[in-house]
């Protein structure tokens, strides 16, 4: 396992700390909570094999966060000196004197055992950090090179990103904690026209939390990709109707994500994010009741899982990473939640799940990796199809769209393929598949077995005001719905 690196250790992380902490306690806090924080990205993006942009950021600073008379006080800053920090540390103070006149609903937390000088490391091999570009953008542009020397692609987008997140927390109950994730997301995409159609066929390996070993993954799906791209560009259009589909880990991450793991975010259930992002359908009312989908769904926010984007050792509130249910045998039986959600409903302890995505922004409630179970003895994809007389296999994401009570969505994808009598008969084009959330997820009807899964996700989750992103994962197996509505996206279009 890799060290956090020494430059971060080297700085006044305890000093800095201290002197945040020791000011706002003389304050009359009634908790203070410090977090130094370095953010490094890099992103590479080439078109048709030349370099079309290389970008770097750095961002290092710190924030000191105060409940001070039941009400929240932030403030940032740059300067890593001491006497700076305890400026900061007062000014966040000064900021929660004057919110407290304005302020009605008094901020508690939920406990949490302090965490004495714990420290983190997610898992990877090779720091991307430690490449050299000229060695990243040699080998993305061959990979240009070699899509574009088959005639069936006439152009090829490449992109590249990397981050590494370097965190240090210390608060007023005594948990200090140190830690270092890395993540990179690759994609290319080849793109064609062919008798008037215009089309492109993008890699399907995930962004991971993982290094730079994780490269030969995508360069696996390149030769495969003009083969492809030509096929759905000489696939016939999809006819409307109900379909059963067997939709792969590729397409379904991203459901998940948006009907499931948005949908079980506390803070939306209880309408904190309406003016910007939404609510829920899921309201607390319905925990324990809601029937969200069919007796084989088992789903879990997961701050723990391995290469997951959103795995930490501990929250930005100093809470230890955990896993739990979030619907059990297809009920709604729990949610994500930071320390002060969990403490406004009564709940005894966070599950983890704050998060702040600079050193200038405040924690706020963000999604874990939401992973929906395989069966365990279940199916292989080629099985789940097999059964199938009359339906659909999606592969791969595409464009989306859902309602901000995350209840009516629809979902397009990379690759369709027709199923007849439980085989493969071609590629099929311009479909998309539309639901309500509870009536998608009990139209599942089997589950792939551990064989089938994969960790999905993505770099790019909004939510805030102001507007913060994180990176979050989702784990599923393949799966087979029955009945859906499958939409023609050229005909909605009215084209």
């Amino acid at each position: 396992m890799p060290a956090i690196d020494p430059d971060f250790l080297a700085l006044p992380l305890r000093a800095l700390a201290d002197a945040a902490l020791h000011r706002a306690t003389d304050l009359g806090v009634e908790h203070a909570d410090f977090r130094l924080e370095r953010v490094r990205t890099q992103r590479v993006r080439l078109s048709d094999g030349a370099v079309e942009a290389a970008t770097d950021s750095d961002t290092l600073g710190f924030a000191v966060r105060v409940v001070h008379r039941g009400v929240w006080g932030f403030a940032a800053g740059t300067e890593l000196t001491p006497d700076a920090a305890a400026a900061v540390a007062a000014r966040a103070v000064d900021v929660a004197t004057v919110a407290a006149a304005i302020t009605t609903e008094r901020i508690e937390l939920a406990p949490e055992p302090a965490h004495h000088d714990a420290t983190w490391v997610s898992s990877y091999e090779t720091d991307p950090f430690s490449v050299p570009l000229h060695d990243k953008t040699a080998l993305l542009g061959d990979w240009g090179t070699r899509l574009l020397g088959d005639p069936r692609v006439d152009h090829v987008d490449i992109d590249l990103w990397q981050a590494k997140e370097q965190k240090f927390y210390a608060d007023t109950a005594g948990t200090s904690t140190t830690q270092q994730r890395v993540r990179l997301t690759p994609e290319v995409e080849a793109i064609a026209t062919r008798g008037g159609r215009f089309d492109s066929m993008r890699t399907i390996a995930p962004p991971a939390g993982r290094g730079w070993e994780y490269l030969p993954t995508v360069e696996a799906e390149l030769d495969a990709l003009p083969e492809l791209l030509a096929e759905k560009l000489a696939a016939p259009s999809v006819d409307p109707g109900d379909y059963d589909l067997v939709i792969d880990p590729s397409n379904l991450w991203l459901t998940i994500h948006e009907s499931i793991g948005h949908a079980t975010e506390l803070d939306r259930a209880l309408g904190y994010e309406a003016a910007y992002a939404g609510t829920s359908f899921a309201t607390v009312d319905r925990l324990g009741t809601l029937q969200y989908g069919s007796p084989i769904m088992n789903v879990t926010g997961d701050r723990t899982v391995e290469h997951g984007l959103a795995s930490v050792g501990y929250d930005d509130e100093g809470v230890a990473a955990s896993s739990f249910d979030l619907i059990k045998d297809g009920v709604l039986v729990g949610y994500q939640r930071d320390r002060r959600i969990s403490a406004l409903q009564g709940h005894d302890r966070s599950n983890g799940c704050a998060f702040a995505d600079s050193p200038a922004t405040m924690p706020i409630q963000r999604m874990a990796n939401v992973s929906l179970a395989p069966q365990p003895d279940g199916p292989s994809t080629e099985e789940l199809i097999s059964g199938v007389r009359r339906g659909i296999y999606i592969v791969g994401d595409r464009s989306w769209s859902i309602d901000m009570q995350r209840y009516n969505f629809q979902f397009t994808g990379q690759r369709f393929y027709r199923i007849e009598n439980g085989h493969i008969a071609g590629m099929l084009r311009d479909v998309a598949y539309q639901a309500t959330t509870t009536d998608f997820w009990n139209s599942m009807a089997a589950l792939g077995g551990p064989q089938t899964y994969v960790l999905g996700g993505s770099f790019m989750c909004g939510k805030g005001q102001p507007g913060q992103t994180a990176a979050v994962s989702h784990g599923c197996p393949s799966a087979l719905f029955e009945g859906v509505r499958v939409l023609n996206t050229v005909q909605e279009a009215g084209a």
